[in-house]
């Protein structure tokens, strides 16, 4: 079968060298523009052109693909490349663009999506940030077949995984796993014409919307657990954030407390090399892992060493 890929990040490069490690001819791939990235801010390739440069398969970067949006040049490109690869399907993953219908329409098995949840739960950008925020106990991989909505087309195939007490959005590289595979595995199935859709239920939807750096701030007002949660889901992006003796500080890693604090939401209520005890609206919350602006993220233990923190004192 001949494949089009459409990704950008590490998440769908994964799921491209698998598809061409069983056998599929790659005919073109498609990934998000060059972006600048770092202290020096240069040009940074996605890993998924990384990936196609270094295994010589043709490659377009169109900064839209609407023909009668802010791009038509980039999309009327890109839309003569699709159409001239001739692609029995196109394997979507985290690409980062809206495809329009007639990119749906132009390969002869139109488009599988590789979605790193259980749908219909959690639809959209964050799927794998907002399960964890919220508590869910599973989430998985959904290989979809793509129509006009937003990840509401008829599941392929299915696999959960279940979202342990300390997972953080790590639990992409697992997810990044599964998805390989099942891409693999419905492909497959699609050239031997044994893949059997079923309708996604509308029942049970949700939305994962897209993480912004400004959900990074603590507010402490919140349950504790709900803080936990947070801090672990944003774990490795955006990083949860609180501001504590003028500086801005990076929280990486916490866990409950046993306790019913009688202070303010925000007040260390205790300092020990095992953790920073703070105030939260109905519980306390272990710090167990920080960071300073420039520095490198440090058990609390070291942390304490370089940054004084003291019982009374309050996270803003």
């Amino acid at each position: 079968m001949r494949i089009a890929f459409a990704g950008t990040p590490e998440f769908a490069s994964v799921a491209l060298e698998a598809i061409a490690e069983a056998g599929f001819e790659i005919v073109l791939v498609l990934t998000q523009p060059d972006r600048p990235a770092g202290r020096g801010m240069k040009l940074h390739a996605s890993p998924v052109k990384q990936l196609a440069v270094a295994r010589h398969w043709p490659l377009a970067q169109p900064r839209s693909l609407r023909l009668d949006g802010k791009y038509p040049e980039d999309a009327a490109a890109a839309q003569s490349a699709i159409l001239g690869a001739q692609a029995d399907a196109m394997v979507v993953a985290a690409y980062g663009l809206i495809l329009p219908q007639w990119v749906l329409d132009a390969p002869r098995l139109g488009c599988l999506n590789i979605h790193a949840s259980l749908l219909p739960r959690w639809r959209g950008a964050a799927p794998i940030h907002r399960a964890i925020e919220a508590g869910d106990t599973e989430t998985g991989v959904t290989i979809m077949q793509m129509d006009a909505g937003l990840d509401t087309g008829d599941m392929l195939l299915r696999e959960s995984l279940p979202i342990g007490e300390d997972s953080t959005a790590l639990l992409h590289d697992r997810l990044a796993a599964v998805g390989a595979r099942l891409a693999v595995d419905a492909l497959q199935q699609a050239q031997a014409g044994t893949l059997q859709p079923v309708p996604q239920p509308t029942e049970g939807a949700t939305y994962a919307h897209k993480v912004e750096k400004a959900e990074a701030r603590i507010d402490w007002s919140q349950a504790s657990a709900a803080i936990v949660r947070r801090i672990r889901a944003f774990d490795p992006f955006p990083g949860a954030a609180s501001t504590l003796n003028g500086e801005t500080l990076k929280l990486w890693a916490a866990r409950l407390q046993s306790g019913m604090p009688a202070d303010p939401p925000g007040t260390v209520l205790a300092v020990s090399p095992s953790g920073v005890a703070v105030a939260a609206k109905d519980g306390v919350v272990m710090l167990t892992e920080l960071q300073r602006s420039g520095g490198k993220r440090l058990p609390v233990a070291d942390f304490l060493r370089g940054f004084d923190v003291k019982p009374g004192q309050v996270f803003g």
